[in-house]
């Protein structure tokens, strides 16, 4: 039995349409959800959907019964997340899961992205556990742009403080194929390092926004106190306007433009 957690979110739900696409009955998935009345679709695919509350510990040990294989797919409460994942490896270990895989942040061990430290605090709690695991190490989702790419379209403009940097992203579907893929393999290795197979600048989607949409659309690069001005002036609370432009700013010294190749392999394909 494959028991995905977080199921009722978009890589989850993905994910279960990968694993189901690889052959795996679904009377062999479970699908972890905090809401099972949300995940009706789920179940009318013959998918057993249990619930699992991150923030309700009691929840877990039935969501986990008789699991054989684990994907443990990182909460979205920045700032919550560790207790969250702690609760779900602890609940894994006494369950007698034979191997769960985790997806944490590219280069979690090494990266100054904010978004980091809760990883790397879950995959070290994970080691510790002794549960057989493997850390899926995503890059960034093309999809997070999926709002600017809309406002550019309208506007005319895509404005950040990367300074030309690059991001080597690829579509949720990809890193669910992936995670599919490991949950299905013989023998995963530990690490997998993920990203897309080509890096992209800001000024580069500006030029593909445009050719697709048909209109006009450049790329406006600001300092970083400039950029955050605009962000808080368009209505953008101050904490997640300095969140965006730290993330600009750690894209603009290439730590989001690294191109490993290992969802391509895991894939066995070039990524989207």
């Amino acid at each position: 039995m494959i028991v995905v957690t977080g199921a009722g979110g978009s890589l989850g739900r993905l994910t279960i349409d990968a694993l189901l696409a690889r052959g795996v009955p679904a009377t062999g998935l479970v699908a972890a959800v905090r809401s099972p009345e949300r995940a009706k679709d789920l179940a009318a695919l013959g998918v057993e959907v249990r619930e699992a509350d991150y923030d309700r510990p009691d929840t877990l040990p039935g969501a986990l019964d008789g699991a054989r294989r684990v994907l443990l797919v990182s909460g979205n409460e920045v700032g919550r997340r560790e207790p969250q994942h702690r609760a779900v490896i602890d609940a894994a270990l006494a369950a007698g899961v034979e191997h769960l895989a985790y997806t944490s942040i590219l280069h979690a061990d090494t990266t100054p992205l904010a978004l980091a430290p809760e990883h790397l605090a879950t995959e070290r709690h994970l080691r510790a556990s002794g549960l057989p695991f493997t850390l899926l190490r995503n890059g960034w989702y093309t999809e997070n742009y999926e709002q600017i790419i809309r406002r550019a379209v309208d506007e005319g403009v895509i404005a950040s403080a990367t300074d030309g940097g690059r991001i080597a992203s690829a579509p949720r579907a990809d890193y669910a194929a992936a995670a599919a893929a490991v949950l299905t393999a013989g023998h995963p290795a530990e690490v997998y390092e993920l990203s897309g197979d080509t890096a992209w600048s800001m000024a580069d989607l500006a030029a593909v926004v445009a050719g697709v949409a048909g209109v006009p659309v450049v790329h406006r690069s600001l300092p970083p106190a400039e950029y955050e001005a605009a962000l808080t002036g368009s209505g953008v609370p101050p904490e997640t306007a300095r969140m965006l432009v730290g993330m600009d700013v750690d894209i603009a010294a290439g730590w989001l433009a690294d191109t490993p190749g290992d969802l391509s392999r895991l894939l066995g394909r070039p990524t989207t």
